[in-house]
């Protein structure tokens, strides 16, 4: 018969189990303390190997990086509005007959440039030529028959003081001498404006300008006054521009007309790369357009080489004043962050450093700067690579290159 198992023997199993685990713990406590060393080594290992490598950059591990470079300068810079304008001419003439009648001769060319005076179309003549004669020979009848009354009424005269005709015979003649009177005069303006229409039949040109495109032919009949244009002319010098600037610049160039001063105005191209032809503004309307909020100025150009074409489409540079003495720097060389605008200066150490600036007035590719000195060396390309504090070499420019093979 088995006996049962006491509390003692119980007891006794447990502590030869406790014993038999205390080696196991032992080992794993040592194999996480090996492991933690090794850890700590590779650590310092790579620590010790990142430094050396920074000290090897520092030590010039890193070639400095080339740049080019622009200097800032000192110099004046114009304020200018900006503008799109239409060419439009002072003069367009739209040529039309004064009397009807059969085209005889065209004298102009398609696109010609004429003078005041100069023949443009006949109208046949013949006709008014003719009545010019016709009222030349009624002019000759009624000159005669006034003689004839002027005569008469002497006669009367002379009559009436002696008693031989009555005061109505003498007062009819006096009418008669009246009416000889007001028929010359009568036939003296109807030959006037018969000579004025055989005139009218000769078309010359009112302006120096150029003609269009034909719009008549000999043989065409036409009207007086007639809705069709023979020929149009249009002055091209000097010509205008015609322009609208923001209400906002209004009063700056209120105040520069106003002193005296005549603003200059540059047009250029569509693209506005091409400087056409400078002028003066001449004139402005008088009240700003409410709908666009913008005021019209008008400038004139004196067009020698005419480069300037009727209802040409310019971009408009207006001067309003000019800055003088003021730090200059081209555009290529300022840039920009959420910060604003800032540059890379060259230090004496060959190093850039970021320098904050303040962009003024642009013209073209050159700004009005603040915040640096006249003089001063500044980045110009390589933007992507450098920062502040980069090692930097200034790389010789084109003409600083090529004086060498200059000078052999």
């Amino acid at each position: 018969m088995m006996e049962p198992i006491t509390g003692l023997q119980r007891g006794g199993t447990g502590a030869d189990l406790s014993k038999a685990a205390s080696p196991n713990r032992n080992h794993r406590r040592r194999l996480i303390a090996i492991a933690a060393i090794l850890v700590a080594g590779a650590v310092t290992i790579y620590l010790h190997l990142n430094s050396g490598k920074k000290q090897s950059a520092r030590a010039g591990g890193i070639p400095p990086l080339p740049i080019s470079t622009v200097n800032s300068t000192t110099g004046d810079i114009g304020v200018y509005v900006s503008a799109l304008g239409t060419v439009t001419p002072l003069n367009t003439v739209s040529v039309t007959a004064r009397v009807a009648g059969q085209i005889s001769k065209v004298e102009y060319q398609e696109g010609q440039l004429v003078h005041v005076g100069d023949p443009l179309v006949e109208i046949d003549p013949v006709p008014y030529q003719a009545a010019v004669t016709q009222a030349e020979g009624q002019l000759a009848r009624d000159q005669a028959q006034l003689e004839l009354a002027q005569v008469n009424l002497q006669r009367d005269t002379n009559l009436l003081s002696k008693g031989v005709i009555s005061k109505q015979e003498f007062d009819t003649q006096t009418a008669t001498d009246h009416q000889s009177e007001g028929a010359v005069k009568l036939d003296q303006g109807n030959l006037d404006q018969a000579k004025a229409n055989l005139s009218y039949t000769h078309i010359t040109s009112p302006i120096d300008g150029r003609v269009g495109l034909r719009l008549v032919d000999p043989g065409n009949i036409v009207q007086a006054n007639g809705t069709t244009p023979l020929v149009v002319i249009t002055q091209l010098q000097p010509i205008s521009v015609e322009f609208n600037v923001s209400e906002d610049s209004v009063p700056q160039i209120m105040e520069a007309i106003h002193s005296g001063r005549q603003l200059d105005v540059d047009a250029y191209d569509r693209a506005g790369q091409k400087k056409l032809a400078t002028g003066k503004v001449e004139s402005f309307n008088s009240q700003i357009d409410t709908t666009t909020g913008t005021l019209r100025l008008r400038a004139t150009f004196k067009n020698d080489d005419a480069v300037l074409f009727p209802n040409q489409f310019v971009n408009v540079q207006l001067l309003v004043d000019t800055h003088k003495g003021v730090t200059l720097l081209p555009n290529n060389a300022i840039q920009r962050n959420d910060n604003g605008a800032f540059v890379y200066l060259v230090q004496p150490n060959q190093t850039a450093a970021l320098k904050p600036i303040t962009v003024g007035t642009t013209d073209g590719d050159t700004s009005e700067v603040q915040g640096l000195q006249p003089g001063s060396i500044v980045a110009a390309d390589s933007f992507n690579r450098l920062s502040d504090g980069t090692k930097v070499t200034i790389r010789p420019s084109a003409s600083t290159a090529q004086s060498p093979a200059a000078n052999k």
